[in-house]
């Protein structure tokens, strides 16, 4: 089950990927989260008195996490205009923004799940770590898995 909620999230992130405008790329990060909230959910576990809070800072969360993605598909379609014929500087910049990103995702979700646990508890915060790991991996995998290597014709 876990899998098949993830698939079709990874699969809608990455149609969206490609998208020109803001307005674009607002709707793709809002949908985005309304499906990534239900799979959140699933998985992530707050007791009713917990739950408010919960949501209060993973809310928060997702705001800073939209803004990261925005960046992503920035990122992608940098790429999708550059690959057939980058140069060596264009790829070291692209590379240097791509890793910076990753660093940035991955303090975010350590970032809240210290949030997360301050208003929950340490099994709580580990369940919201899990999720959101495991999407952001899926996420990464599946972008690698479709965009073509440089050079690569």
């Amino acid at each position: 089950m876990k899998n098949a909620l993830i698939t079709a999230i990874v699969l809608f992130f990455t149609m969206g990927a490609f998208a020109q405008t803001n307005n674009e790329v607002d709707l793709v990060q809002a949908a985005f989260g309304i499906e990534k909230m239900e799979i959140v959910m699933n998985y992530v576990k707050p007791t009713e008195e917990q739950k408010v809070a919960f949501l209060e800072v993973y809310n928060k969360y997702e705001i800073e996490r939209k803004e990261l993605g925005k960046t992503r598909i920035e990122l992608l379609n940098q790429y999708a205009n550059q690959w057939e014929n980058i140069t060596n500087e264009q790829a070291d910049e692209w590379m240097k923004k791509v890793m910076a990103l990753s660093i940035k995702q991955d303090k975010l979700i350590k970032k809240y799940y210290k949030k997360v646990k301050s208003v929950t508890d340490a099994k709580v915060a580990t369940q919201f770590y899990q999720i959101e790991a495991y999407i952001l991996t899926r996420i990464r995998y599946s972008i690698l898995e479709t965009i073509p290597f440089v050079d690569e014709k």
